[in-house]
């Protein structure tokens, strides 16, 4: 073999290589909702509950499912609850379409480091990260220690969630420096521009890009071409509607479930967290609405309204 014919075929080989991490990205792409975090009365992490969940949102036709990360009340759960919740998950998730996303982040490196490592075992189908904390202003060399860590821990697709001063430019730089770096769910600034911002300066395809907040935008950004958002699990199955339309070129199709689903996204900010799990106790999937961090309870206008909702759009519903 010439000197030419070995590099010739180098040369082919990472071409192949960045060719399937392509193809597999493009598996990545769809509804991944946040699974929220169900308790017991006496305030134990309900395990078959969470994995019931996981079973609920197949059955509403997701492309994946994420957990634990900030609707799943993360930051009020033990080292020892994440790593059984990871694992509860993991077992339920056998011979299901969707795919499964564990949250690695911690309060420090060496915890999000723990996480990893267990992820690394476990083996879902990708991990995905906050930094150190939910918001403000970061050390940006420090994140890109912390993400850095983490990719080395774990060889999985790595999701990396924005939040303060994590600006495109920066994550951008991170995705070409940390090869697992694939995707990111931004929630940094403004999601429509800095999607148009990611698309326009992406370098191979990398990293796609997954929204957030509640899917306010969603018709927005699937017309900028967004990968995917992640919701909450309530009403899932409506936001599966919508994608499915709109891949479908039904856009009225698409608004018209769009517009119901926005019914229970103003209410879930104007009540908070509890609204998620009351919504999963109507559709019987929990058997609660407890949450932890001494959050307001809602109210008995709350739930009459919460209700009233719930039987409009029911009709929409499929699981």
């Amino acid at each position: 073999m010439t000197r030419r014919q070995f590099f010739a075929g180098a040369l082919g080989s990472s071409a192949l290589l960045l060719d399937s991490l392509h193809a597999s990205d493009a598996q990545f792409r769809g509804v991944y909702p946040i699974l929220q975090t169900p308790y017991t009365e006496d305030d134990a992490v309900d395990l078959e509950t969470l994995a019931e969940e996981a079973r609920f949102a197949a059955r509403c036709g997701v492309h994946g499912m994420v957990w634990p990360q900030r609707a799943s009340q993360y930051q009020y759960l033990s080292v020892d609850e994440r790593l059984a919740g990871a694992e509860a998950l993991k077992k339920a998730s056998q011979g299901l379409a969707p795919k499964l996303v564990i949250g690695v982040q911690g309060p420090d490196l060496e915890t999000a480091v723990r996480y990893a490592r267990h992820a690394q075992k476990l083996r879902p189908d990708a991990i995905i990260a906050l930094p150190t904390r939910d918001q403000g202003e970061f050390d940006l060399a420090e994140v890109e220690r912390y993400y850095a860590a983490i990719a080395h821990e774990c060889d999985l697709p790595m999701f990396v969630q924005t939040t303060g001063n994590m600006t495109v430019e920066f994550v951008l730089g991170m995705a070409r420096r940390i090869p697992t770096l694939r995707f990111v769910k931004d929630e940094a600034g403004n999601p429509v521009s800095r999607l148009v911002e990611f698309n326009q300066a992406r370098r191979g395809g990398r990293p796609e890009v997954f929204s957030g907040n509640h899917g306010r935008n969603l018709i927005d950004e699937m017309m900028r071409d967004v990968a995917g958002n992640m919701p909450a699990t309530g009403w899932v199955d409506l936001y599966v509607k919508v994608w499915d339309f709109f891949q479908a070129d039904e856009p009225d199709r698409a608004l018209a479930v769009f517009s119901k689903l926005l019914l229970f996204v103003e209410q879930a900010g104007a009540y908070g967290f509890p609204t998620l799990s009351y919504v999963l106790q109507l559709r019987g999937v929990f058997h609660n609405h407890h949450t932890r961090g001494n959050l307001p309870p809602l109210d008995g206008k709350a739930l009459e309204s919460l209700r009233t909702t719930y039987e409009f759009v029911r009709p929409e519903l499929t699981a």
